[in-house]
């Protein structure tokens, strides 16, 4: 699995796979609960400074799901949403365990881990980043 069409295949699937997992869960936030319900829920469930991390959780999933599928500003998109996936590991889901039926961190962990390779080795030839050369990825 070391050929270049491989690799580039592989990093669309993933993009496009975690991204439309992360918009979906931005439009959650904004369209189900509101910012305003989305923070009130961060606030019972203890997250710092939770009107904050609602528009940040809420933005970054949606602009940096949708980033992550185009593949542009890969490296940033992938490393904010890795740091919001850090977030709800650590302020709602590791004192739950690892499962998610059990509301535990496995889905964040995957999510984020996923959104931190892609930042690092980029979003492949297939993307917007790829087309442009890099001018689009910024980190790289």
């Amino acid at each position: 699995m070391n050929s270049t069409l491989v690799r580039d295949a592989v990093a669309l699937v993933a993009r496009i796979g975690l991204g439309v997992v992360f918009i979906a869960h931005g439009w959650q936030k904004l369209n189900t609960f509101g910012l305003d319900g989305a923070a009130a829920s961060f606030e019972m469930m203890n997250v710092p400074l939770p009107t904050a991390s609602a528009y940040f959780a809420t933005f970054v999933e949606l602009i940096g799901g949708g980033a992550l599928v185009l593949g542009i500003f890969t490296p940033v998109a992938g490393l904010l949403l890795f740091l919001d996936m850090l977030g709800a590991a650590v302020f709602v889901h590791f004192e739950n365990g690892v499962f998610a039926t059990e509301n535990g961190y496995e889905l964040v962990v995957a999510l984020g881990v996923g959104a931190l390779l892609l930042a690092a080795f980029g979003a492949g030839r297939v993307s917007i980043d790829g087309l442009t050369k890099g001018k689009t990825a910024i980190l790289s």
